[in-house]
């Protein structure tokens, strides 16, 4: 065991955080600009004193393939160490084999040194506590105990742990498919590379890799599966091939990309709904909770099979701690942020989503597509964010909300569980602040591409009274 707790490169002292690193679910910045090893060390302090004054005494930590994350980790370790903390270096590997271990081996905390999929000049941690992870003022309490060096200290080490073998078994442990699957996967050279292979050579059946080397500069296509454009290389693989299915993972591997076996993309809230269909066979009746920019067609599917479908704020954090509250065995977000909570722990893992999608291929009488055949077609926009000035974004969606709430009518309903989420007869559109840039986000559906015309104009001109105007992409 080696001791960091006087590491020769930190000494605990007061330090100042970047207020802009400090966000909303996680900490993240620009490498070499605002996020460099002494902020991983002065986070690691002030997390690890957080853990201690909790009573903890352990604290795992992994990080993804970024050139920059290693050195990181090693700073975020001894910071964690100088508290006290005997910490355990799980090492390279997908964010959710963080939460893994965590849990696998009852650790206090955890910190996932990642920068998701952001570009490789970004990086971030992910902090949790074994009850849930770190967001919102719990974030700025980060910054005030560095900021005031009120540090905890003690003799802490270090020990480095493989949990790969036993994150792999657990992950296998719930697959029940077809022995003869034909399957692409697209690890968009993340952090999942090297688990999906030791994964796929023991699963039955036919698996295809694609850019399973982990490389932090992304040298094939952007690791984010929430923009179709990244998804090119797995549909033609799908297609050429002749898989029966194809899945894809964002930079740390916490969210998941589908596509049928056609190459056609499976949006994220329509696979909340294939998954509601099995999770409320098994618990009826129970709550399944989706973001606010999940489609409506989810909400009512999840209805129609029999469940209580519950709209929540946008972040994997929020999110999550909703889950918990509502004691919900599904939830998650339009982005590709998935959570079981009937059989895993909670955590949103994209590999463990994949295993449970190819158990419902393999249920369902027909092909992939067919799990979702009967669903309403809807016409809807992306995502589309819009710059804003950071001090006045809360202030402009309540202006919004305000405005809209005054219109209200039998035609015309509005939300405001997150922003503004106006609904009419031709579907819904949404205007919320995005909680990790200066920035709000728009997303619009309808029934008809009369009705999102309509909707798109309505929108438009709210935004315009706000000072600004959004441009949706033509489709």
């Amino acid at each position: 065991m080696t001791d960091f707790s006087s590491h020769p490169a930190f000494e605990p002292a007061p330090y100042k955080l970047d207020p802009e690193i400090l966000r909303e679910y996680d900490i993240r910045g620009t490498v070499d600009k605002n996020f460099r090893p002494d902020d991983a060390f002065a986070v690691g302090c002030a997390f690890g004193t957080m853990i201690r004054r909790r009573g903890g005494t352990r604290a795992c930590v992994g990080y993804d393939g970024r050139a920059s994350s290693p050195a990181l980790a090693e700073a975020m370790i001894a910071g964690l160490v100088a508290t006290g903390l005997m910490v355990e270096n799980i090492g390279l590997g997908p964010s959710p084999m963080l939460d893994f271990a965590l849990k696998d081996r009852m650790a206090d905390g955890g910190v996932m040194i990642t920068g998701s999929h952001n570009p490789p000049s970004y990086n971030g941690f992910k902090l949790t506590y074994q009850s849930g992870p770190l967001y919102g003022d719990a974030i700025q309490d980060v910054g005030r105990i560095a900021a005031a060096g009120d540090f905890a200290s003690g003799a802490g080490g270090v020990q480095t742990i493989d949990v790969r073998g036993a994150y792999v078994d657990r992950l296998l442990r719930d697959f029940d498919g077809r022995p003869d699957l034909k399957i692409a996967w697209d690890c968009g050279n993340g952090a999942t590379g090297e688990i999906v292979r030791r994964l796929t050579a023991r699963l039955p059946g036919t698996h295809i890799l694609l850019f399973d080397e982990i490389d932090g500069t992304f040298p094939n296509h952007h690791p984010d599966p929430n923009v179709d454009a990244n998804l090119a290389d797995l549909i033609r693989t799908v297609r050429e091939e002749g898989c029966d299915l194809g899945v894809a993972f964002d930079g740390d591997g916490d969210r998941i990309g589908a596509v049928d076996e056609q190459g056609t993309i499976i949006r994220c809230d329509t696979l909340i709904a294939v998954y509601a269909a099995e999770i409320l066979d098994e618990y009826p009746g129970a709550t399944i909770i989706g973001d606010v920019k999940c489609s409506q067609v989810m909400y009512d599917e999840i209805a129609r099979l029999g469940g209580r479908p519950l709209m929540g704020k946008t972040g994997r954090s929020l999110i999550k701690a909703q889950m918990i509250a509502e004691k919900a065995p599904l939830a998650g977000e339009f982005s590709g942020h998935i959570f079981f909570a009937d059989k895993w722990h909670g955590a949103d893992d994209g590999i463990y989503c994949a295993i449970r999608l190819l158990n419902v291929v393999s249920d369902h009488d027909g092909p992939a597509s067919s799990l979702t055949a009967h669903l309403p077609r809807t016409c809807h926009t992306p995502e589309v964010r819009f710059e804003v000035d950071e001090s006045e974004k809360f202030g402009l969606i309540d202006k919004v909300v305000a405005a809209m709430k005054a219109r209200e009518s039998g035609d015309l309903s509005v939300g405001d569980v997150d922003g503004a989420r106006v609904a009419t007869p031709d579907g819904w559109w949404l205007l919320r602040a995005s909680n990790t840039q200066n920035a709000l986000t728009t997303r619009v559906e309808a029934t008809t591409s009369e009705g999102l015309g309509r909707l798109k104009a309505m929108l438009m001109a709210e935004v315009k009274k706000l000072g600004y105007d959004v441009t949706f992409p033509d489709h």
